[in-house]
């Protein structure tokens, strides 16, 4: 399954989503593309003018243009995904997303899509971690029918 990632910067959750058998919906990708294309002027953003104009889809006009840039990438990942892992009180280094209303528009789009999402807490220590990893298995699992890994 298409799981969507929140922070979709995170390199972690890709890593265990992945490590079960699905498919991680995440900006590495995307972000990547634009990176590696050439012809992009506005590093290091990497974004096109026809950015924000996408981004139309999914925010209204006079929402500012950097969130509907970030919607041009984000929007259509929501709409490919069968289902969200969605982490609050990241540490930063978790997967920062850097934008407080993009991240409200992005969790508000998720929960509009009704597919099953795994909310947890970022771990403050190891014992919360193996429980936070455990829970993600579990979810992962759980859409294969409870198949495992």
């Amino acid at each position: 399954m298409k799981i969507f990632l929140y922070p979709a910067t995170s390199l972690i959750l890709s890593d265990l989503v992945e490590r079960w058998g699905h498919e991680p919906l995440s900006a590495a990708l995307p972000i990547r593309e634009r990176i590696q294309t050439a012809g992009f002027e506005s590093p290091p953003l990497q974004i096109t003018p026809d950015d924000p104009k996408r981004g139309l889809r999914y925010a209204a006009v006079e929402v500012p243009s950097g969130i509907r840039g970030r919607m041009a990438l984000y929007g259509p990942l929501i709409e490919e995904a069968e289902a969200a892992v969605i982490i609050t009180d990241a540490d930063l280094a978790f997967g920062c997303m850097g934008c407080a209303r993009t991240n409200e528009l992005i969790l508000y789009l998720i929960r509009e899509r009704e597919i099953p999402v795994l909310d947890l807490t970022y771990p403050k220590n190891e014992e919360e971690g193996v429980v936070f990893v455990g829970a993600i298995r579990k979810f992962l699992a759980d859409l294969n029918g409870g198949g495992g890994e």
